[in-house]
């Protein structure tokens, strides 16, 4: 099989599943105009994102890493009205264009865009008294994913769930030598998430659009 044929398939996937919306049309354009990198999750991975959400029942999601906010609409649309996303954006211009996404989208009452570096902002977040959280979506810097496993638990409760994106990297996390801190912080979360013994965690291989990847989950305890 070829990243082609993964790709033909998220394409037919998408047409079934996840049919043209202008919202989130709109937010791949702006950030393509923006030069904002192509990182973004698929929509067939949104949409997952989303139905999960949806099935935990979250009213409350943090998630590191917003980008342009395409992820970030996905989640919003499985809460509740008064339903709430407070999402970390080290980038001050992915920012800007992920507030602008997410207005378009209609969320900009719900979802609350923090820019600045994630390990900065989330002492005043747990000061704010803004968890519990329901959900947490780690998509950010992959190196300090297993201090941001070590907050998500902090703003948890019982049944919060935990899902972080590309935990498989094209295989590159079998490396236990490699040089890359971005597999090294992968291979750490993944041992940490594993045995962690207030989770009870899998992660899941993936293939499609955006090459090979995977994604774990977890629920806390």
């Amino acid at each position: 099989m070829s990243q082609s044929t993964w790709s033909a398939v998220d394409n037919y996937i998408s047409s079934l599943y996840v049919p043209a919306d202008s919202a989130l049309d709109a937010a791949l354009a702006a950030s393509d105009a923006a030069n904002l990198p192509a990182i973004n999750v698929a929509p067939n991975q949104g949409k997952l994102l989303m139905l999960l959400a949806q099935m935990q029942g979250a009213r409350t999601i943090l998630e590191f890493g917003t980008l342009g906010g395409y992820s970030t609409i996905w989640l919003a649309r499985a809460l509740p009205p008064d339903g709430r996303i407070v999402t970390l954006e080290y980038d001050a211009k992915h920012a800007a264009v992920a507030r602008e996404n997410i207005a378009r989208a209609g969320f900009a009452e719900q979802v609350d865009v923090r820019v600045g570096k994630a390990l900065d902002l989330l002492p005043g977040i747990e000061s704010e008294h803004l968890h519990p959280f329901d959900l947490f979506f780690l998509d950010a810097d992959k190196p300090n994913n297993p201090a941001y496993l070590e907050w998500s638990l902090r703003l948890s409760r019982p049944g919060s769930v935990i899902i972080a994106d590309n935990v498989v990297r094209d295989g590159a996390v079998l490396d236990a030598g490699s040089s890359d801190a971005s597999v090294q912080g992968i291979r750490r979360f993944n041992e940490m998430f594993a045995a962690h013994p207030r989770i009870r965690a899998t992660a899941v291989q993936t293939v499609g659009s955006k090459g090979y990847d995977g994604f774990a989950i977890g629920i806390v305890s």
